[in-house]
């Protein structure tokens, strides 16, 4: 897909699936701006794949769950490329436990990150692409949000609520030519699946129907797709990504 002259803003973009997107985008030509939470010498890996691809990168620390954060994200992005065409929202965080023993900072925290940090990336972005009447998009949820866990009270919620964020914001910005999308990942090999115990992920690769897990890139190709040109009538939209868990 061509992405040449865009400009893609990539939360949590230094490792795993945000990863894959970024050199996804930037296969495609698109710049990209992508935010860490911590691990700088990851970030700025990926920043140099980005360029090793002929794109420019830029990393930015940030906390997306901060507004002011949130927003100098975006401005820094201006600065450095223009403007911001393609906004992916990735950054997240899971505080996994039954709820009976959950604490009220562990549910505080994952809805801050994934749902409150979504929230204040599409804020940031919205004036921009309205002005501008051009935008994509892509929020990423799970499939978690769709059909729940148990142990994720907070991570479910978190990801069913971008959900619907997703399809609010899409109704407020179809006639500005901005859509917004969702994709819902499945079971994803990443450094997060990567320590869960072997028992568990048996289990839940028992309950994928195309019996094993998905990439990264599996996503990337997804998220890609819905912020190209191709997806320009494609608005409010769910695209699960799992191999079938969801069905």
């Amino acid at each position: 897909m061509n992405f040449a002259g865009r400009t893609a803003v990539v939360t949590g973009g230094s490792r795993g699936i945000g990863r894959a997107v970024c050199l996804e985008l930037a296969r495609g030509g698109a710049n990209v701006a992508l935010c860490y939470a911590g691990n700088e010498t990851a970030a700025q890996e990926t920043a140099a794949a980005i360029e090793a691809l002929g794109a420019k990168a830029l990393a930015v620390r940030c906390d997306v769950s901060d507004a002011a954060q949130a927003e100098s994200l975006v401005s820094q992005a201006v600065e450095a490329f223009g403007t911001v065409d393609i906004l992916v929202n990735n950054a997240g965080i899971t505080r996994d436990g039954l709820l009976m023993r959950m604490p009220e900072a562990d549910f505080d925290a994952v809805i801050s990150a994934n749902l409150k940090g979504a929230f204040l990336c599409m804020k940031a972005v919205a004036r921009l692409m309205i002005r501008r009447k051009y935008g994509r998009i892509v929020n990423l949820s799970s499939v978690v949000g769709l059909r729940g866990n148990a142990g994720q009270v907070n991570y479910a919620a978190s990801k069913a609520g971008v959900i619907g964020m997703t399809k609010s914001l899409a109704k407020e910005l179809a006639s500005k030519g901005v859509t917004v999308n969702a994709v819902a990942p499945g079971f994803i090999e990443t450094d997060m699946t990567a320590a869960m115990q072997e028992a568990a992920r048996m289990a839940v690769q028992a309950s994928i129907p195309m019996g094993r897990p998905g990439a990264a890139e599996d996503v990337a190709h997804a998220v890609a797709f819905l912020a190209s040109e191709e997806a320009a009538y494609i608005t409010g939209q769910v695209l699960a990504v799992d191999g079938g868990m969801a069905m």
